[in-house]
């Protein structure tokens, strides 16, 4: 299906160059396998990579002030957003709107993978639960 959504036209490049960032070592360990702030690419966005085989793992409660968009890579995830619950599985996406608390957990069998967006140039966080 081709799209035609506007007139190229009517949109002027800002001069940015394209870029290019590594955001994981697809060989490295542990479950923070990387991230790249808006900033390095000169774009509005941080990108992270999350992994982990461990069932009933995941980040622990945090907030930002910006939303953040959660992409399911593989395997089957529950994400606890402010008062809302939702499983979700591989090619699915999850919102955590900013201001609200979030967390994320391995639901297996196997490997939970993430990419997950930060609406923001640099990575901003306030955790709000200690490691276990």
């Amino acid at each position: 299906m081709a799209r035609h959504d506007f007139d190229p036209a009517t949109v002027q490049p800002d001069g940015r160059p394209a870029a290019k960032a590594t955001l994981f070592n697809a060989a490295g360990e542990g479950p923070w396998r990387g991230s790249v702030p808006g900033l390095d690419l000169q774009g509005p966005v941080t990108v992270l990579a999350y992994g982990t085989d461990e069932i009933g793992v995941g980040p622990r409660l945090h907030v930002h002030p910006y939303d953040e968009t959660f992409i399911v890579v593989a395997g089957h995830g529950r994400f606890f957003v402010g008062e809302t619950v939702i499983d979700a599985a591989a090619g699915e996406i999850v919102l955590g709107p900013a201001g609200v608390p979030h967390k994320f957990e391995n639901l297996g069998p196997g490997r939970l993978q993430t990419i997950d967006i930060h609406h923001s140039r640099t990575w901003i966080q306030t955790d709000l639960e200690e490691i276990a």
